[in-house]
């Protein structure tokens, strides 16, 4: 059960008594993120494992936010290019493509994605993906510590380690957790230490994180807390230093990260569009950050950590707009734009819906 929150809905005085419903969630936009998806002509997708679901947020012909969901089991990387998304489940990939009927466009939805593929991974913990210019897909295997793609006849084909992995073992060694693209190519990777060995990641959440350079196998930053999706644009490598509560840039010269801004909950997920970023955001899974750095600026800030997403401008650094998750969803994993999107919808079993947009 879901609710979006308009910023000119009203609470009730006497709230119905009502069962409650642990699976209840609501969504509050800030007041101008509805004119920033119209401004950038653009929606957005993210996902959660612990609901396990994927979003779908765009307009209403109205001007109200829509949302659209399907549930996978543990939904986690998501890959958008332009009529196609991949998303990843707990022992799967999916692959979905658009097609728009005339129901659907009559309705106002610009695009309706359905399956079209799916590789059976078994369960890899997979985290980001991104397409090669070739169209090969690639992901991030953070249980194997490796890139991989996709394979017809196996679980996954490995295609890069870190220098300093040993061998592939089922053993998240370092936790690999995001990929870069730069001109189609994979350029850079985060992971949060450079151990080798199994969970060995564990004992340097605070400082041990790393973002490397594919080709030459060479750190290109370090002492970061627990990083998270490296994004080139704009001649930049923009980096989620997530323990530490900061988004910014990796400077070259320093081999640090220059902090743009302050991120009001575990960031994770990011998607760049023009001069924008938009980063998502989670509350702590047992109630605190145990030690991170984001702990103490929460508590510094005097404020709560927030679900949700955020809007970053580039040039400024300032949080232009959020949306903000309540109830039972506590965490988000990835984020997608979709652009030049205005409604769209995810269709698992076009027959098993209402009846709309079953028009092939």
């Amino acid at each position: 059960m879901s609710k979006i929150v308009e910023p000119s809905d009203t609470v009730p005085a006497q709230p119905q008594k009502t069962k409650p419903d642990d699976n209840a969630y609501s969504m509050e936009a800030s007041r101008n993120f509805k004119l920033w998806l119209s401004e950038n002509r653009c929606s957005i997708a993210f996902s959660t494992y612990q609901r396990g679901a994927l979003f779908l947020l765009g307009l209403q012909k109205n001007g109200k936010l829509s949302q659209s969901t399907h549930r996978f089991a543990r939904c986690m990387g998501l890959h958008v290019d332009g009529d196609k998304i991949w998303a990843a489940s707990l022992n799967q990939l999916w692959r979905f493509s658009n097609h728009v009927g005339d129901i659907a466009r009559q309705q106002g939805t610009d695009r309706v994605y359905r399956p079209r593929q799916i590789f059976v991974t078994g369960d890899l913990d997979i985290h980001e993906m991104a397409e090669t210019d070739q169209g090969e897909l690639l992901f991030v295997n953070t249980l194997y510590s490796c890139i991989a793609k996709p394979s017809v006849e196996r679980s996954f084909a490995p295609v890069w380690k870190p220098d300093f992995i040993s061998k592939l073992a089922a053993e998240d060694r370092c936790h690999l957790n995001g990929l870069a693209m730069r001109d189609g190519k994979p350029f850079a990777v985060t992971a949060v230490s450079q151990s080798d060995v199994a969970q060995g990641w564990r004992e340097h959440r605070q400082s041990g994180g790393v973002v490397i350079e594919m080709a030459t196998d060479q750190v290109i930053c370090d002492g970061l807390s627990m990083p998270h999706s490296p994004r080139w644009a704009h001649g930049k490598l923009w980096v989620l230093d997530s323990g530490n509560g900061a988004f910014g840039f990796v400077d070259p010269a320093k081999g640090k990260l220059e902090e743009v801004t302050f991120c009001p909950g575990f960031a994770r997920g990011m998607a760049l569009i023009g001069r924008y970023a938009v980063i998502g955001l989670s509350r702590p899974r047992d109630g605190s950050f145990r030690d991170l750095a984001l702990q103490e600026r929460l508590s510094k800030h005097r404020i709560e950590a927030r679900c949700g997403l955020m809007v970053v401008n580039l040039e400024s650094g300032s949080a232009v707009e959020w949306l903000r998750i309540n109830g039972s969803i506590q965490e988000l994993f990835d984020v997608s734009v979709l652009p030049e999107t205005r409604q769209p919808i995810i269709l698992a079993d076009p027959k098993t819906q209402s009846g709309q947009f079953v028009d092939y």
